[in-house]
């Protein structure tokens, strides 16, 4: 349950920095957000020192490179929701850009392929299909983009989303 969680976190904090500055968060700026630091209060019988002395105690999690990068693959996911809602709000430059961010990422995973653990080779069909959506998405912008009114494009992906996803048995 620790490792799952520690993914999700991954997926909701390199989801947030993308949003802040378009790329990709590294596990190391994650992992230095995860270093607390409290202070305890200890009581010493010495009556010449403070009763009250605080000692800081630091408390750290790790992401491991695996649990970041299956965070990484679940962020795709994400990035393909926002690509197909900011179509739906009229903003036609957001998915190109995601599809080359995607497409980077896929690559950095091609580079892994099998010899990495089992779940990264389990998410990476999910991300080739997030990656096939918002390239599908893109191509139909660039293709029939002048042909269909800006308000019925959310409708037009929704549609091809549904059919990609009965195609491969999805839904």
């Amino acid at each position: 349950a620790v490792f799952a969680g520690l993914q999700e976190y991954v997926e909701a904090v390199s989801f947030q920095y993308f949003i802040k500055t378009r790329s990709l968060i590294s596990v190391e700026d994650i992992n230095k957000q995860l270093i607390f630091t409290v202070e305890d209060r200890e009581e010493t019988t010495n009556t010449t020192s403070n009763c009250n002395d605080k000692q800081p105690h630091t408390w750290s999690l790790k992401v491991t490179p695996v649990d970041y990068l299956l965070g990484v693959a679940d962020l795709t996911g994400e990035l393909m929701r926002l690509c197909i809602s900011s179509v739906g709000n009229g903003d036609i430059d957001t998915p190109f850009e995601l599809s080359q961010f995607l497409r980077q990422i896929y690559d950095g995973f091609t580079f892994i392929g099998n010899t990495g653990p089992y779940e990264v080779s389990k998410k990476l069909y999910t991300l080739k299909q997030s990656l096939a959506k918002v390239e599908n998405a893109c191509y139909t912008l660039k293709v029939r983009g002048s042909e269909i009114p800006k308000h019925m494009l959310a409708d037009v992906f929704s549609t091809k989303t549904e059919l990609i996803d009965q195609e491969e048995g999805l839904s």
